[in-house]
């Protein structure tokens, strides 16, 4: 693109799609020679106000010098950028470094003078804060660290944009402008800004989605049947409550009309805007569609065809190419291959989908990036009966398709401030940005409960999705998630069991459990699920089959009064002879007792009592009733829509619902994940800190790596520079010192002191004492002589062995402790006992770096074999605290120095007293670029 000599190739890694302030989108660009008439073409649309406050005097046309200086840029010294939509500029800025004097200067000078131009008519989008963040990492790259703007006083947006930043700033008044200066170093407060930026334009993108005020089906068949047609329909019998289109280029002339909706040939057609178009025709038509949709102002797409990167290489190009096209125009795509979307809130009343009938409402969001999924899920919280007895509505439902724009990040964004969203529940197939999903999944979870269910755990992520490549296990992921407050189950019913619960009843303040019923058997078959869940139930209550709803009634409200109990678990079987009557009258009584005491979680386990389920439930149907005062709507275009009340028989909305399920173990593990997640809650409202350690001298470790790094790209680091890093965090290994001869081994004895250990270092004995390649206390020369003769008979020459001699460590429990930085989900620490409770069981925990020291505890305490760190069996408990200060002097190694890749601490030996370490490793390389850090971007395509 870049034709003249400039001093370097266009830079095409600056390029990033960007999300608005008001959910529309934008493309971000380097300037260059080839834009003199965009140029030219967007200062005329500029108002003579704001020439004035960029110029600072009345200047009403560019010069050819000035095109000539503004697209003319070496992408060093100067550069420009430049925001477009529909392939025109909506504003520029811009950068020339200079030196001391002010004047123009080259590197070194590391400051620059910079300056924004926005087209009024995009004035007020969050143009100007999204091309500082760019234009400031750009100048980071090049080796500038600080901006100087100078504004006029009455520029108070363009002020406000530079102050609002976060960045660390001065001001000045001179001569009647404002001369700002702020360093570009990203700080606590700049990223803040940044994040918050980023959750207000990504919800309101997801919000113009699914609550729009008009829409158009493009792709409905003039026949019945077919996925268009459908979807229209679908749209229709909902009630929506906007302005419904239908678009086929195939009507014939003078069609008005289909199935009583008005018809056009073409979206450009459509008298007024369209905020969201369904698109239902043909792949190969589709980016002909999106032109038409793009010049007609449409908002955002919900692309149901398939044929795209699902169906492989060509299909994955096609998609590509579909998103690019849709970010020209400043939209967002669901799909492609989306099962479509729903909103039951009575001022959208939208089913966009392929599902024949709407939910009922309810406080649930719902997520599935499979249409299967969706369907199931659907299908599961619409039934009345089988499965988890008991309807819970839904709020808003996507299914994102091949999500190649919008992904549950985005949709993340909007149900965190969504006022009728009270539980989110997300069935995801990939992560497409993990680090991102994290923070967000943490902020979220500690506002409203996020269940998650992952699938194609053991196998690659479907073809349709487009991810960055993560070498963490499953595992692992799922227990970072844990920590991030993430509800994690395994299938689609624990989802939905535990989605019930969570939407109608409060959370536990523990993990004591009160069990009654009418069933001996029912109620210990529940009291042993709670023990295996890891719950503290008190001995089941039975109130024999004989008792009647007032006895339910009284047993019930008496546990819940009890301050002992933090939950109730009520057991039930059917009376014989009595039918529904009687289930009514125990679905009252229970309900009436759990309305009493509103703190604390009430639970069913029923068999075989579908009139109980439905009675607890209340809730005949999730299907909008059709009645005399709420007919179905048959005129979409009619702006008003009554709301559905409440049927005869069905208490209010918000009554105190309780939830029934048809097996204990399945009652018991939502109960569980509960009380868990409670906790989660009320620990992450005190997350604790990251400690400061004055022997800690980062500035001699980041000069030991830099000239580490100046060797290679990539190393792992020799014995001596690993005891040397480690030793700049107090960090102290054990010396081992190589042992090729019995003599060398008896020197290095003498050297170190009795008693030694003598240790084979080849990787097939490494760490493996198992095998017999390890002699510990050997108290004098004679033992170490005889050892290393043993060794070397039984597993070769010492050339095969590498042996070592190391001073003995005290006694005591041996650990592994390792730091790696992933790609994708980022810097983790990982720790567990040596050997194999954590190679062969997997017994091991995980946490984000940087650790807290509330989290370095709770690390410590996790693993299944943690009991044998307290003094399990009556052996001297380890020193614990010890080790959590070993995991916080590691977390602060990686995290100070991302060039630190890779750190294993194995065998860790921690003693009554103190610990000791006897191996280490470290690799360096330079590090995995960090997007959370940069400006904001939307994946690239």
């Amino acid at each position: 693109m870049q034709t003249s000599p400039d001093r370097h190739e266009y830079p095409a890694h600056w390029e990033a799609d960007v999300v608005l302030r008001d959910g529309g989108t934008a493309r971000i660009r380097p300037i260059t020679v080839d834009d003199a008439e965009r140029l030219v073409s967007f200062y005329e649309q500029v108002s003579d106000e704001s020439k004035y406050y960029r110029f600072f005097a009345p200047y009403p046309r560019l010069s050819a010098k000035d095109v000539h200086r503004f697209t003319h840029h070496d992408f060093v010294d100067r550069v420009g950028l430049a925001a477009t939509v529909g392939g025109e500029f909506i504003a520029t800025v811009r950068y020339d470094r200079i030196g001391t004097d002010g004047t123009p200067a080259s590197a070194p000078a590391d400051e620059a003078e910079v300056a924004f131009l926005v087209q009024d008519a995009h004035q007020g989008r969050g143009v100007a804060s999204a091309l500082l963040e760019h234009i400031a990492a750009v100048a980071r790259e090049r080796g500038i660290r600080r901006f100087a703007a100078e504004v006029l006083p009455a520029n108070t947006k363009m002020i406000k944009v530079f102050t609002d930043a976060g960045y660390t700033q001065k001001r000045s008044f001179e001569d009647g402008v404002v001369r700002l200066e702020f360093d570009l170093e990203p700080t606590d407060r700049s990223l803040a800004v940044q994040y918050a930026r980023e959750h207000r334009a990504e919800a309101r993108s997801v919000q113009r989605l699914l609550a729009p005020g008009s829409v158009a089906v493009i792709g409905a068949g003039r026949t019945p049947g077919g996925v268009g047609r459908s979807v229209l329909g679908n749209i229709r019998d909902a009630g929506f409550t906007g302005r419904l289109h239908a678009v086929n280029k195939a009507l014939p002339e003078g069609q008005k009309e289909l199935d009583g909706v008005p018809a056009h040939r073409s979206v450009r057609d459509i008298d007024g805007t369209v905020d969201l178009a369904v698109v239902a025709v043909p792949a190969e038509h589709v980016p002909e569609v999106v032109t038409e949709c793009g010049e007609h102002g449409v908002q955002g797409l919900v692309v149901v065809s398939a044929g795209y990167a699902e169906s492989g290489t060509e299909g994955r190009e096609r998609q590509r190419a579909l998103v690019r096209q849709a970010r020209t125009y400043g939209m967002r795509i669901i799909g492609p291959n989306a099962f479509g979307i729903i909103n039951t809130s009575p001022r959208v009343r939208l089913n966009a989908s392929l599902a024949p009938e709407t939910p009922r409402p309810g406080r649930i969001g719902l997520f599935a990036q499979s249409g299967a999924i969706g369907i199931a899920l659907l299908s599961r919280l619409h039934r009345r009966g089988g499965g988890v007895t008991g309807v819970t509505g839904v709020s808003t439902f996507v299914s994102s398709g091949n999500r190649a724009d919008v992904s549950g990040n985005d949709v993340l964004q909007y149900w965190y401030e969504d006022p009728d969203t009270d539980v989110v529940l997300m069935y995801l197939e990939s992560i497409g940005n993990p680090r991102k999903f994290t923070r967000l999944a943490r902020r979220t979870a500690a506002a409203k409960p996020l269940v998650v269910v992952q699938g194609a755990r053991h196998a690659a992520a479907p073809q349709g999705h487009a991810v960055r490549a993560t070498r963490l296990p499953h595992a692992t992921v799922s227990a970072l998630l844990r920590q991030a407050g993430v509800i994690r189950v395994d299938t689609i019913t624990e989802l939905v069991d535990a989605g019930l619960l969570l939407a109608r009843q409060p959370l536990p303040a523990g993990p004591r459990v009160a069990i009654l019923g009418n069933s001996e058997s029912l109620g210990l078959l529940t009291y042993d699920a709670c023990l295996a869940e890891g719950l503290r139930p008190h001995p089941p209550q039975d109130l024999t089959t004989a008792a009647s709803a007032a006895d339910f009634h009284t047993a019930l409200s008496r546990a819940l009064a009890d301050d002992r109990c933090d939950a109730v678990i009520v057991t039930a079987i059917p009376a014989v002879g009595e039918g529904s009557v009687a289930d009514a009258a125990l679905a009252d009584a229970l309900r009436s007792a759990a309305a009493a005491a509103p703190a604390k979680p009430v639970l069913v386990v029923h068999v075989e009592l579908g009139g109980l389920a439905e009675a607890l439930s209340a809730a005949a149907s999730t299907a909008p009733q059709a009645d005399a005062d709420n007919p179905p709507r048959t005129r979409p275009g009619s702006p008003q829509v009554t709301p559905r009340p409440t049927p005869p028989g069905e208490p209010p909305e918000d009554s105190h619902l309780i939830p029934a399920y048809p097996a204990a173990e399945r009652a018991v593990r939502a109960l569980a994940q509960a009380v868990t997640y409670a906790q989660w809650r009320r620990d992450a409202a005190d997350p604790g800190k990251v400690p400061e350690y004055e022997d800690i001298d980062e500035k001699a470790a980041a000069t030991l790596i830099d000239g580490l790094l100046a060797r290679g790209q990539g190393l792992t680091l020799g014995t001596e520079e690993t005891c040397d890093l480690l030793g700049h965090y107090g960090i102290h290994v054990h010396r081992a010192l190589p042992a090729p001869t019995p003599d060398a081994a008896a020197e290095a004895a003498r050297t170190l002191g009795y008693p030694v250990a003598l240790k084979a270092t080849a990787p097939h004995l490494r760490h493996r004492a198992d095998l017999g390649g390890v002699r510990l206390d050997l108290a004098d020369e004679e033992q170490l002589r005889r050892s290393y003769t043993e060794l070397t008979e039984l597993f070769g020459a010492p050339e095969e062995l590498r042996p070592v001699v190391q001073r003995m460590a005290p006694r005591g429990v041996d650990v592994v402790v390792r730091a790696v930085i992933d790609p994708a989900a980022g810097a983790v620490l990982s720790f567990g006992l040596a050997g194999a409770a954590s190679q062969l069981l997997g017994d091991t925990a995980h946490r984000l770096i940087p650790v807290t020291d509330k989290e370095a505890t709770s690390l410590v305490r996790s693993i299944r074999t943690a009991p044998l760190l307290f003094g399990w069996r009556g052996s001297a408990p380890a020193d614990t605290g010890a080790l959590e200060e070993l995991l916080l002097r590691l977390s602060r190694l990686v995290d100070d120095h991302p060039e630190v890749v890779a750190v294993t601490l194995e065998p860790v030996v921690v003693a009554s007293h103190g610990l000791s370490v006897l191996g280490a490793s470290v690799r360096l390389a330079p590090p995995p670029a960090r997007d959370d850090l940069g400006p904001r971007t939307l994946p690239a395509y």
